[in-house]
């Protein structure tokens, strides 16, 4: 079965061996990368999204640059050296995608690298950026992310973004945010999304929704895709692939069947959930899933409720 997946940081991965260690990881098939290309299509995935992520001790007047690193590694190593991929600037480009095609969709994880600078924000929607979560853990210009303490809601800039998020046909992705910069954001945004989060209630982590998010996330068509960090899905040692399957059943149980999809967080996470470690092991889940849902309903948590909640008709891109 087909999948769509809505985070992975293979980007910032890629970027730290060559910065650190002066390595060019092959993105066809380096077992470094649990979402190489290899591993992409042993898993069915169609469409991976590839986030740009800052590293929080790189210095702020150089943010910037390393995400503009970061956009030149996707184009130069993972689109130009695998024909395969295909860069999705538009969504409707998702539906011209061939057999044996994989689209790659650019995020931005933390808008620390625009400052407080629109036009480094327009800049990435002429790049193709289709999803922005704000913040990451930590507070910047656009409000407080979801590990500051005592965290306070979105500034005025972040406002304005989401603003030009809704103008561009741009998700703007929760699953970082604050629980007052949530609600800020609810209020605003067109496009919803939580690109990687799970269950609050399930798992007590401030990175996951409780209920009342959760509510209000399918109250304004917004989509939940389960992240597999096991640290978000249970707090015992060893996580299972049925772990991970009870947040998808609460949120089924909370009217979200529509709604619900997946966000790995393949090479950002460092623990893993059994017989789910990599992007070539999406069929087990798949497989887990069709034990208790039928069929159309896994094809909407695999694929189809994205593509039905995706932003239409919108061009964001640079010349082509």
């Amino acid at each position: 079965m087909n999948v769509i997946d809505t985070h992975c940081d293979a980007l910032v991965k890629m970027q730290i061996a060559k910065r650190e260690r002066n390595q060019l990881v092959s993105y066809k098939h380096s077992e470094q990368l649990t979402t190489n290309l290899m591993e992409l299509q042993k898993g069915k995935v169609i469409v991976q999204f590839f986030a740009i992520f800052i590293k929080p001790y790189v210095p702020t007047e150089r943010k910037w640059e390393y995400a503009l690193e970061q956009i030149e590694i996707f184009h130069s190593e993972i689109i130009g050296k695998n024909p395969s991929m295909k860069h999705i600037k538009h969504w409707q480009d998702i539906d011209k995608l061939r057999e044996g095609e994989i689209g790659a969709i650019l995020t931005l994880e933390g808008a620390e690298p625009i400052g407080n600078e629109l036009e480094k924000l327009e800049y990435l929607y002429r790049a193709g950026i289709l999803l922005i979560g704000l913040t990451w853990n930590h507070a910047n210009l656009c409000g407080d992310g979801a590990g500051v303490p005592n965290a306070g809601g979105l500034t005025s800039f972040g406002k304005e973004v989401i603003k030009h998020n809704n103008k561009h046909g741009v998700f703007t992705d929760v699953s970082h945010a604050s629980i007052n910069g949530f609600w800020d954001t609810v209020e605003i945004a067109d496009y919803l999304i939580a690109s990687h989060s799970n269950v609050r209630s399930l798992c007590d982590h401030p990175r996951n929704l409780n209920d009342d998010q959760i509510k209000s996330m399918l109250d304004n068509n917004g989509l939940i895709h389960v992240v597999y960090n096991p640290p978000f899905i249970h707090k015992k040692n060893v996580v299972k692939i049925s772990d991970l399957i009870k947040h998808i059943d609460y949120i089924c149980a909370l009217g979200g069947v529509k709604n619900i999809g997946f966000g790995s967080d393949f090479d950002g996470i460092k623990t893993f959930v059994s017989n789910l470690e990599r992007a070539s092991h999406y069929q087990n889940l798949i497989n887990e899933l069709l034990k208790y849902y039928s069929e159309d309903e896994v094809k909407g948590f695999a694929y189809q409720n994205f593509l039905h909640n995706r932003p239409r008709n919108f061009h964001t891109t640079m010349s082509d």
